[in-house]
């Protein structure tokens, strides 16, 4: 497909390891625009956790209504990760990338599980 969408993948890992969640939505956005107008399937699977990122900018930020806004934008993730299947190109870097999504979800659970008192 595209190197650039690899290196993407590879740097938002990093990125998002490192806490910079804000970078890792840049530049993961970066490799995302032109999939997304090529209308290439990935495209929704990168927009998920391009959008991952920012949920988790969200909480670091800790502003007013954060939480909310943080569950607001991890629905675009989960409306998509169910894309991330073998088979597709990039398979173990996008798998990664939801694992680590997955992973900060569970660390923010205060967040995420709202149903536990």
């Amino acid at each position: 497909m595209n190197e650039d969408l690899e290196g993407a993948l590879k740097a938002y890992l990093l990125l998002m390891d490192k806490a910079e969640y804000y970078e890792a939505h840049e530049v993961l956005e970066e490799a995302w625009h032109p999939l997304r107008l090529r209308k290439v399937p990935l495209a929704n699977l990168a927009k998920g956790l391009i959008n991952g990122a920012v949920t988790f900018e969200h909480i670091k930020r800790g502003r007013e209504n954060y939480a909310d806004r943080a569950r607001r934008v991890i629905a675009s993730y989960e409306r998509h990760k169910h894309l991330c299947v073998e088979g597709i190109e990039y398979y173990a870097l996008f798998a990664t990338a939801c694992q680590k999504v997955e992973t900060l979800k569970k660390e923010y659970k205060e967040v995420f599980d709202v149903l536990v008192p």
